[in-house]
């Protein structure tokens, strides 16, 4: 495995391989960048195909929270974690444990979190063995699920995106598609319920999008005919790659804005094919940056309530980014690629400033 030369490994300042065999555990932790502060980044477990693809995940994945943290001006660096296993089966505590430990010798340079295949339940484990952990459950001085306010921002970037594309971001009578009816994306189905749109969804899981059904009467589509349907938004909340050579000439939505992490499988190529089509493409690690929102009003013990306000702020974030975009001509994803870099760059110098001796603490 060329882990240096990975084409993912953009920038990456560590990668650490995690195994016990004992607790069945295999997993990768990757810190991109912690110019701005500690790396934060959710654990995904999933059952990876190889192990190169658990690599590329991970790599692809801690790069966007750098960018996702830089973007939300949030004093937080990019990671992520994956453990390569089956969620439905493979949970243990010892498993958890072991993870924790892992975590806990990184010295707080990385904080974990839920992610796909996670839960609250399983921080309360890994918290058995480090304090760098967020996102526990309430009993145990956590926050509890973050899904409501990552779905809160996507919501609000909707708003933002629609604005740009129709001229208003007023969602009754809108249609909108919801590929993912999991935690993030059933939140956001009821928010945008509640706003007046009409809903169609898809998911692996048909109780999940039965339930869509039942309580936001949205309409249930088979697999991949999601992205054909003539719909006014798109929201990806499953997983990445989904925004392919495939699935973009089939997309008849003028805006594609939903809460899944690396939705461009090849972000420079399918991001320009995005904007030749005219497609106003919401860039994921913006539009999802609630669930971080929310994890560092969790460090600072702050309410729910500041995170929920804070994740509102996505829409005018993103109203800047497509405005840029426009100016410079550029996909939307690389406005806002600069945007981050730029903060990052600032701050970078900042530091590299050394100060009078007598200045120094």
């Amino acid at each position: 495995m060329q882990v240096f030369s990975h084409k993912e490994a953009l920038g990456h300042e560590q990668v650490v391989f995690c195994r016990n065999d004992a607790a069945g555990l295999k997993a990768i932790v990757a810190i991109h960048d912690t110019t701005l502060g500690p790396a934060l980044g959710g654990c995904r477990m999933w059952p990876y195909a190889s192990e190169d693809e658990a690599l590329r995940d991970v790599l692809r994945l801690s790069r966007g929270m750098t960018y996702k943290a830089a973007c939300a001006g949030l004093n937080l660096g990019g990671g992520k974690s994956v453990i390569i296993a089956d969620p439905r089966k493979d949970k243990s505590e010892a498993l958890f444990r072991a993870f924790g430990r892992f975590v806990e010798s990184l010295g707080g340079r990385y904080i974990t979190a839920e992610d796909v295949g996670t839960a609250v339940a399983d921080m309360d484990v890994i918290a058995m063995e480090t304090r760098h952990v967020t996102g526990t459950s309430a009993t145990t001085g956590g926050s509890g699920d973050p899904s409501p306010v990552t779905a809160w921002g996507v919501f609000h970037g909707i708003k933002a995106a629609c604005a740009h594309a129709f001229g208003s971001a007023d969602l009754r009578g809108r249609r909108v598609a919801i590929q993912g009816v999991g935690n993030v994306g059933l939140n956001l189905a009821r928010y945008l319920a509640g706003e007046g749109a009409d809903l169609w969804v898809s998911d692996i899981d048909p109780e999940r999008c039965e339930r869509a059904r039942r309580e936001y009467d949205a309409r249930i589509v088979v697999d991949d005919d999601i992205f054909g349907l003539d719909v006014d938004v798109l929201a990806p909340c499953a997983l990445g790659g989904i925004l392919n050579d495939r699935t973009i000439p089939a997309i008849k939505a003028r805006v594609v804005a939903g809460g899944a992490n690396n939705q461009l499988d090849d972000e420079e190529r399918h991001g320009r094919a995005l904007q030749e089509r005219g497609i106003v493409y919401a860039p994921d690690y913006v539009i999802n940056a609630g669930g971080l929102i929310n994890v560092n009003a969790e460090l600072h013990r702050a309410p729910r309530e500041k995170a929920l306000r804070d994740a509102e702020g996505i829409f005018d974030t993103l109203t800047r980014i497509f405005r840029l975009a426009d100016e410079k001509r550029l996909p939307t994803g690389a406005a806002s690629n600069a945007v981050a870099e730029q903060r990052i760059a600032r701050i970078a110098e900042v530091q590299r400033v050394r100060l009078p001796l007598a200045s120094r603490p």
